[in-house]
């Protein structure tokens, strides 16, 4: 029984839980033992915590024994990307420097998903201090491997979480985005993953000291959960979602609004910006359009995307100008060969003058309301999320062309992050020995839009995960 537990849906686990079918702990015991067979060949899961989880575990038996209600993720294992505070652990982000900086709390999605039954079982390995690439690799704990290819990069920056998701080592992953940390991940990895509107979640990224950080930092980093299957993760969004004291920013939006008149308009754009879109990218895009017409979906391809470019220019100049004063600082940090990914993009983008951001903060809102008039007629947006297949671990560091084309790859998933609307990664299939997926892009606060859709890809196309480590060229 322990051998099956932790390849069912988190939903089906707490269900478990709750109807005494299996106890908490059993279910807990199944993931350690799962994560003792599997973590060794892939390297996700970092800080195991083992102790904790089965006395968090015992404590849900208890309750039920007792005859307390449970909540509805009773005794369910999650990771919790590096960057994440858990109460009495080290946040590290990778690096030495940070291997003893202990949480005093848990960061309010952690305690969201504790509050629910959820159980942390580990942290997960992230790329060194989150900035040293798009490929999880750390100095503290080295490289995270693509289950599905040894070669291929398992992305990031949430990376450990999608691969601790995708082999069963934990039900939920819990990770942040900024411009396709949850997403990415998810389509390299064969999971899904929610990218929340701006303000959904209640966070607190203040890990390093009281002073919350810039505007591009309060405003493009959201917390979004991973999952095997939709309907997992839209319990994670039912969990995480609202308002809390923390996070002056979290609003009370309701998790589901009013449904909509008629069959709901989704646009498709294949190639936003019209820089280029690998052949399988383009037959998922089909796939994924072929089977939301096929569900009732008034389905139309369009030529592109509100102001791609500009948005890209405006992202990369706010970011970096935000980022300028403490690079020095930061790319001792990173350390010879962890700096490259920043340093690019340091040196192709100056920061702007204080005249010049005035101007990029206008910009920005502009942006947005271009991107609401847009959505406000096509309340959907069916598009790629990395516009190749999973490509080799560091190429983003590697030189100029490498950092150049992975920028490209995950451009829909930087204006989306830049905009603050709502996005899910959902996968399409297997090809070449490699997942494949979308993403159902949404007006803000309509999570539960992108959400249904998705729910449609997958009931019409599977689920492809968990799956068991396969060594370089997908082989089984």
């Amino acid at each position: 029984m322990l051998d099956a537990l932790w390849k069912l849906p988190a939903t089906a686990q707490a269900e478990a839980v709750r109807s005494a079918e299996v106890s908490a702990v059993e279910l807990i015991d199944s993931h350690l033992h799962r994560i003792a067979e599997v973590n060794p060949q892939v390297n996700a899961v970092t800080q195991l915590l083992a102790t904790r989880a089965r006395e968090a575990a015992a404590q849900v038996d208890r309750r039920r024994v007792a005859g307390e209600p449970l909540g509805p993720l009773a005794g369910v294992p999650f990771t919790v990307k590096e960057s994440t505070a858990i109460e009495g652990v080290p946040t590290t982000f990778g690096t030495e420097r940070f291997r003893t900086l202990v949480a005093s709390a848990d960061a309010p999605p952690v305690a969201r998903l504790r509050a629910a039954g959820a159980i942390p079982i580990g942290h997960s390995n992230v790329p060194t201090l989150i900035l040293a690439g798009m490929h999880t690799r750390s100095e503290l704990f080295g490289d995270t491997v693509n289950p599905w290819d040894h070669s291929r990069t398992p992305g990031g920056s949430s990376g450990g979480d999608a691969v601790a998701v995708a082999t069963g080592m934990a039900a939920l992953g819990l990770g942040n985005d900024s411009g396709g940390s949850v997403r990415i991940p998810a389509q390299f990895c064969g999971v899904a993953a929610l990218k929340p509107s701006t303000g959904r979640f209640p966070a607190d990224h203040r890990v390093l000291g009281p002073d919350d950080p810039g505007p591009a930092s309060q405003m493009l980093v959201t917390d979004g959960p991973l999952a095997r299957c939709v309907r997992d993760l839209r319990l994670a969004y039912e969990v995480l979602a609202g308002t809390d004291p923390r996070d002056p920013r979290a609003v009370p939006a309701p998790a589901y609004g009013e449904p909509l008149a008629g069959p709901v308009k989704v646009a498709v754009v294949a190639d936003p910006g019209g820089q280029g879109v690998h052949t399988t990218v383009r037959a998922a895009m089909a796939t994924a359009a072929d089977a939301l017409g096929d569900a009732g979906y008034d389905v139309r391809e369009v030529p592109g995307v509100p102001r791609m470019e500009e948005a890209l220019e405006a992202y990369g100049r706010i970011t970096a100008t935000e980022f300028a004063p403490s690079w020095p600082a930061v790319r001792e940090l990173l350390g010879t060969g962890g700096d490259r990914y920043i340093e690019m993009m340091m040196e192709q983008t100056p920061p702007a003058s204080a005249a010049e951001f005035m101007k990029l903060m206008g910009t920005w809102m502009n942006i947005r309301r271009s991107w609401a008039e847009f959505l406000d007629e096509y309340p959907l947006l069916l598009g790629p999320v990395f516009t190749e297949p999973p490509v080799e671990p560091g190429l983003e560091s590697r030189d100029r062309p490498g950092r150049d084309r992975v920028a490209s790859g995950m451009r829909l998933c930087t204006v989306t992050s830049f905009v603050g609307v709502p996005g899910v990664a959902i996968p399409t299939g297997v090809v070449d020995g490699l997942p494949s997926g979308v993403q159902i892009v949404g007006r803000a606060f309509r999570e539960d839009l992108c959400l249904g859709a998705a729910q449609e890809i997958e009931d019409r196309l599977g689920v492809l995960t968990p799956v068991d480590p396969r060594p370089a060229g997908g082989a089984v």
